[in-house]
């Protein structure tokens, strides 16, 4: 899936997270992307720390990568990288942004967000920088909007679904033993209770 020899230039979205886990609302975000806005494909970029996030209750991140492995391992235009997984902790967007685009020359990549982020995009690392370079592809995310982005020319909004389904949400479901089967592959489900992920 990430053949940099593949000369053909595609248009790449870029859905960062620490996917922990990966469940439907994610899977569901990441294919109406691919299959409803002009992106050739989209890629689940793993973080292994997000720098405005608590570490403590993260799987680690080789665990979270497989599980977003197994739940696309089926997707034509999914794709997933372990890119953060290389650089220097905490990882930052402009980073691995700067990092893909300088080895992947072949591909236009995309940014793809909730309008959650823009409560606090003036404290991400080079956001100026960001909005000058890459396109945003926003989603909804219940009670925020673009704010003062609303009008930016790097920013485009979509009516994707609204999925308000939580990775914490699932993991207090699992440690209060709850079925959360429906709530993400069946696959992604089956290896979490064979390894017992989130039971503790």
């Amino acid at each position: 899936m990430l053949n940099q020899y593949d000369m053909k230039i595609k248009k790449t979205g870029l859905f960062f997270g620490s996917f922990n886990p990966i469940h439907n609302g994610h899977l569901i975000l990441a294919n109406y992307m691919a299959e409803f806005t002009d992106l050739d494909e989209v890629w689940f970029v793993v973080s292994p720390q997000n720098p405005l996030k608590e570490k403590n209750t993260l799987l680690p991140e080789y665990h979270r990568l497989a599980l977003v492995r197994i739940a696309i391992e089926e997707q034509q235009n999914l794709g997933v990288s372990d890119i953060e997984f290389k650089m220097p902790k905490p990882s930052y967007t402009i980073d691995s942004l700067t990092w893909l685009s300088d080895k992947y020359e072949n591909r236009d990549f995309v940014l793809i967000s909730g309008t959650d982020i823009f409560s606090t995009f003036h404290k991400w690392k080079n956001y100026k920088e960001i909005l000058e370079f890459y396109s945003i592809y926003v989603y909804p995310r219940p009670g925020s909007g673009l704010g003062e982005y609303a009008n930016h020319p790097k920013i485009k909004r979509f009516s994707a679904p609204m999925m308000e389904i939580s990775s914490s949400f699932i993991r207090k479901g699992i440690r209060e033993k709850k079925n959360m089967r429906y709530w993400m592959p069946d696959k992604v489900y089956e290896y979490m209770q064979e390894m017992h992920f989130y039971e503790r």
